[in-house]
């Protein structure tokens, strides 16, 4: 009876403890530390979940790409901007822990994790370049140029290589694509938000209301990152829309590649125009479809001429806005190739460039007053220019047309027509991205650059994806 006393003695002692340090945990961190409380073991559930399965973190890494960027205006105080790396480390983390016996190597034996090595050890070389400025730009700018890539082709080479991961990365994409229309249109037609306003106020109002106009941008980080992305999806949905699929599904990817264009219309962003063209043009090369491709050449041509030498629809903004994108006297245009020229003098004996941060963003936060910071580059391409030199431009030029050729190749052995359309679809939206990097800072951006980046591996996984379905088949 004794010992039960003393126990119970124990026990109450322990609750009286806790209790009091529970009380002084809540005085000190206040209703953020309650919250923690309840959101750990959620978090903790999550990332086990994540861990069981490397493909989870690729999802998580899109999701995350897709909305941590406009998350960031509503929840200023918390590092979002950090939760695609998080997510890609999470899902390498998971790699791990894998049976081995249950991964297959051999599909990244290919050029494709080659040339990225390649790239990667280039930037990694970079940290040499006697004209760079600061290890932490380095550390933060080569995340978009190098890392992601790195992380995310081998993670989707390895572990999200089933027909079942191709369809569930079609899934998320469309999904939070339709998400961001939906919310671009309640910005365009209800209006922004106060978090919205606040960060239009803390210097973007100047680019995203023109002559009283919204560029509408959705969660992404723009209004150009927007447009392009939108025009990205809708590309792609307008060649499924093309593929041997079912009525009711034709149907509503022939919806959503409506929404998504207007989409694009209403974000102003002019360079947006080349990702439909310029992928279109892609699909119809890479169909093989001669009567499709002289119907689509005859369409586009009208679309162009339309634009270009009509005034029809002059009293729409987001028209006007779009017919200026082929004006060769443009203001923008001329601003921009002024600011090349510059560049081109600068670079001149730099043939490695300035240094992997120094210009854009980073360069304004790690670098400013100096030349490559205070000088827009207003493209993915000469981004690269700017900051690898001509050198690096050349090896990254390289390496993507090389990818983009090898799709081809690729794609053109796929013998089921729906894998085969689909294929052909993430082609044309990696075509007409890389033609719309020229005129802005696309490719590296979120979330196309994840997008990107798991369409390459997709790409190379094409033969693999096919054996898959026809094994069934003939089972």
């Amino acid at each position: 009876m004794e010992v039960i006393k003393t126990n119970k003695g124990g026990v109450v002692l322990l609750a009286s403890i806790a209790v009091a340090g529970f009380s002084v945990f809540v005085v000190v961190t206040g209703m953020l530390g309650i919250a923690a409380l309840f959101v750990l073991p959620v978090a903790i559930f999550f990332l086990y979940w994540v861990i069981q399965n490397p493909s989870r973190g690729l999802d998580v890494t899109l999701v995350c790409a897709f909305v941590s960027i406009g998350a960031i205006r509503y929840l200023n105080n918390i590092p979002l901007g950090l939760s695609v790396d998080f997510a890609l480390f999470m899902g390498v983390i998971s790699a791990i822990f894998q049976s081995k016996a249950k991964v297959d190597f051999q599909k990244t034996k290919n050029s494709l994790l080659l040339v990225t090595m390649v790239w990667v050890f280039y930037n990694i070389a970079q940290l040499a370049n006697p004209e760079a400025r600061s290890l932490s730009a380095w550390v933060y700018a080569v995340r978009g140029t190098a890392l992601y890539m790195l992380l995310t082709i081998p993670l989707t080479l390895l572990y999200a290589n089933k027909n079942k991961d191709l369809n569930r990365f079609f899934r998320i994409i469309f999904a939070f694509s339709l998400l961001a229309a939906f919310w671009g249109l309640r910005q365009y037609y209800v209006g922004l938000d106060a978090a919205e306003n606040r960060w239009l106020d803390q210097g973007s109002r100047s680019t995203h209301i023109l002559f009283g106009n919204l560029r509408v941008f959705s969660f992404f980080s723009d209004a150009g990152q927007f447009g392009a992305g939108i025009a990205h999806m809708g590309i792609i949905v307008t060649i499924l829309a093309l593929g041997p699929f079912s009525k009711r599904l034709r149907m509503a990817f022939g919806g959503m590649a409506v929404l998504f264009f207007v989409m694009m219309a209403l974000s102003g962003t002019r360079g947006a125009l080349v990702v439909p063209v310029g992928g279109m043009l892609a699909y119809l090369f890479a169909s093989k479809n001669f009567k499709i491709m002289l119907l689509g050449l005859v369409a586009l041509g009208i679309f162009v001429a339309f634009l270009k030498f009509s005034t029809i629809g002059n009293d729409v903004y987001q028209v006007r806005r779009l017919r200026s994108a082929l004006d060769p006297q443009d203001a923008s245009l001329n601003v921009r190739k002024v600011n090349q020229q510059k560049f081109a003098i600068y670079l001149a004996n730099r043939p490695f460039g300035g240094g992997i941060g120094t210009s854009g963003y980073w360069g304004q936060r790690f670098s400013p007053g100096t030349f490559l910071a205070e000088t827009p580059n207003d493209s993915w391409f000469v981004k690269i220019w700017a900051e690898m030199g001509v050198v690096g431009l050349i090896l990254h030029l390289g390496i993507l047309a090389y990818i983009g050729l090898m799709a081809l190749f690729k794609i053109w052995k796929v013998k089921n027509p729906k894998l085969k359309q689909k294929l052909l679809a993430l082609f044309a939206g990696y075509v007409g991205i890389l033609l719309s990097s020229y005129g802005n800072p696309i490719l590296g951006q979120m979330p196309t650059g994840i997008i990107i980046y798991m369409s390459m591996a997709y790409f190379y996984l094409a033969p693999h994806l096919d054996h898959e379905l026809e094994t069934k088949k003939n089972a």
